[in-house]
């Protein structure tokens, strides 16, 4: 209400990804790297299916289609598809050069190309900051030419039909009493009830009245939104007190984040749930829950550019941004953290974002959109939760 949807929603995915962030330092510390890169990955796979899924399905439930701009949306197709990239081209070198070059030698050419990547995509992240606020915030507006307008559902045909009756009888009406004088010109004015024009004495007989205004029960167009559901919203809490709490809650993620992590190998131990499964599916969905509401409830308000912001806008950064530093601190702290990946799920990553890239790119969203992301990620869940891991870069992620 006070930044506008944009930076509004840059700002929850910033605070959303903070939990991501503290998690992944603190197994970072612990020197559980697996664990580290499958909560990065889980994290994009949530907000891309899971969040941005429900969005388009809550939203779908009180729209027909929700609008959103095309350019953004492949703007940002196209930074999560280069960070994609970024992945895959560690695995692809392991499994192309992987025989000619020796173990040790193979290990620190991949930390070398990772590190050069990490800094790549850091400037990319920075260039994309600059580029929504500031050099191009206009395309970002809410109000931008470039967006498609919101469309309700039509209304049943009864109503309809109601309404059409109502319109007619109040026109009929308005016609049956418009006689404008009496042949007696002693009157000031002759005003015709009904509501519909007011005439005096100098009106001639045969002059056109003006227009009868539209009826009170108009029928609801499919193609607009009413202005009932714009009404604005004022802001509930002051700034200090939002920061306050911003720096309250954050300290209490921190604490609680540590207890996350060693809790993980507790659930592990017995085998019945892979390290993979906790951190592909399950630290995602907890750690984003809040940005997760937020995303699905702004939808259903019509704020459809901001829970883009939360859900596509967290991926962008957690891709950008947190992968990137994540591996630059493990260089600093001197821990084997590379962009290699699990190729299994660099390439679940890989056909995730084709799959969002086709759904946003008419600029348009409806709730069976909202049904096929959803439905992908339960596929996925189902899928890790038989998936081992691969054991062949497992030996590359060892402290």
């Amino acid at each position: 209400m006070r930044v506008g949807q944009t930076l509004a929603g840059l700002m929850n995915a910033t605070l959303g990804n903070a939990v991501e962030l503290i998690v992944a330092i603190i197994a970072l510390v612990q020197c559980q790297l697996k664990v580290v890169q499958a909560s990065l990955v889980g994290s994009i796979l949530s907000n891309l299916l899971l969040v941005l899924g429900m969005c388009f399905f809550a939203g779908g439930m009180k729209f027909s289609e929700q609008g959103f701009g095309v350019s953004v949306t492949q703007l940002n197709s196209s930074l999560l598809t280069i960070s994609v990239i970024a992945v895959l081209l560690p695995a692809a070198f392991h499994f192309t050069a992987g025989d000619a070059i020796a173990d040790p030698k193979e290990s620190n050419d991949i930390l070398a190309v990772s590190h050069g990547a990490a800094i790549i995509l850091l400037f990319i992240y920075g260039s994309y900051l600059v580029f929504q606020l500031f050099s191009h915030k206009d395309l970002y507006d809410d109000k931008n030419e470039d967006n498609f307008v919101s469309t309700r559902y039509a209304k049943r045909a009864k109503k309809d039909k109601k309404a059409k009756e109502e319109k007619a009888a109040a026109a009929a009406a308005a016609n049956g009493n418009g006689v404008v004088g009496n042949g007696n010109n002693d009157s000031p004015s002759h005003s015709i009830t009904g509501d519909a024009y007011v005439t005096s004495p100098s009106t001639s007989r045969s002059a056109t009245p003006e227009p009868i205004p539209a009826a009170r029960h108009d029928v609801e167009s499919p193609t607009n939104v009413d202005s009932e559901d714009e009404e604005e919203e004022t802001p509930q809490m002051s700034v200090p007190l939002t920061i306050a709490l911003l720096v309250t809650v954050t300290v209490l993620v921190a604490v609680t984040a540590e207890f996350l992590v060693d809790s993980i190998d507790g659930l592990t131990s017995s085998g019945h749930i892979s390290k993979e499964f906790v951190g592909i599916i399950l630290l995602p969905i907890v750690g984003n829950a809040a940005e997760h509401v937020t995303a699905v409830t702004v939808s259903v308000k019509d704020k459809l550019t901001l829970s883009l912001g939360v859900a596509v806008g967290s991926s962008i950064q957690i891709a950008l941004f947190v992968i990137p530093f994540i591996v630059t601190l493990a260089w600093i702290l001197g821990k084997p953290l590379s962009l290699l990946f699990d190729p299994f799920e660099s390439i679940v990553l890989f056909l995730s974002v084709i799959v969002v890239n086709y759904t946003v790119q008419d600029g348009k969203s409806n709730w069976l959109e909202g049904v096929i992301l959803m439905s992908l990620y339960l596929i996925l869940a189902v899928v890790f939760w038989y998936y081992p891991g691969a054991d062949e870069i497992q030996q590359l992620l060892t402290c």
